[in-house]
């Protein structure tokens, strides 16, 4: 780890929903962006092998707003497996009959600033600054692998450099139990374990324990 500063984005939208876990059939949203969701758009913008997204903070500009929305949803989840076997027995699939409606509480008019690092794996020799030039260079084209979404894929985000004039709200609060990422499995499964951290919103600034980091770390390694 280096002591450069951290790299910064802003991130907007008109609607967010980071699903809070113990939720099962209703979605409810964490109040603020978690550190995974972070990770998934500094992802979006920029990813290569050889590091992984260290973020640091995540600072909250908006006031916080919730609303609700009533969807209609199917229950199961459809596979190239499942598909297949449908069409091998003659089945159609329809959706009609697999619908339910689920509430969804989420955020309005979101707008946040993430601030990272790019911490090089282990086995890498390149100077770190590489990669946080090319970081910076496609916020500043507005470059992406896929466009980032805030929580669910259908509610995409926007991103660009932070202004200088931008202060995250004057809100200090106990956020509880949040959700600080998934912790995969070594044998290729795919399974990943959550992990959780007791998260505080300090003067509108989600601050991500660094010690967290160290058990990914060490699988990576």
């Amino acid at each position: 780890m280096y002591d450069d500063a951290p790299l910064e984005v802003k991130v907007w939208g008109e609607l967010a929903c980071f699903t809070r876990p113990e939720m099962k059939a209703e979605r409810v949203s964490y109040p603020v962006m978690t550190p995974s969701a972070a990770r998934g758009v500094l992802e979006a913008v920029f990813w290569k092998p050889e590091f992984a997204w260290r973020v640091r903070e995540i600072q909250v500009l908006n006031p916080l707003r919730h609303f609700s929305i009533l969807r209609n949803e199917v229950n199961t989840k459809m596979s190239f497996l499942a598909a297949k076997s449908r069409l091998a027995k003659g089945g159609s699939y329809y959706a009609e009959e697999d619908r339910a409606q689920r509430h969804t509480l989420a955020l309005r008019d979101v707008a946040y600033i993430i601030k990272a690092d790019v911490n090089l794996r282990p086995d890498v020799a390149e100077d770190p600054a590489k990669y946080r030039d090319q970081f910076r260079r496609r916020v500043t084209k507005g470059r992406c692998y896929h466009t980032p979404y805030l929580g669910c894929r259908e509610f995409c985000a926007f991103f660009g450099e932070p202004a200088h004039d931008e202060k995250p709200i004057d809100i200090s609060d106990d956020l509880g139990l949040m959700l600080f990422d998934l912790v995969f499995s070594e044998d290729g499964s795919g399974r990943g374990i959550p992990r959780f951290f007791h998260a505080r919103l300090e003067n509108g600034i989600l601050k991500v324990p660094q010690e967290l980091y160290s058990s990914l770390d060490q699988r990576s390694a």
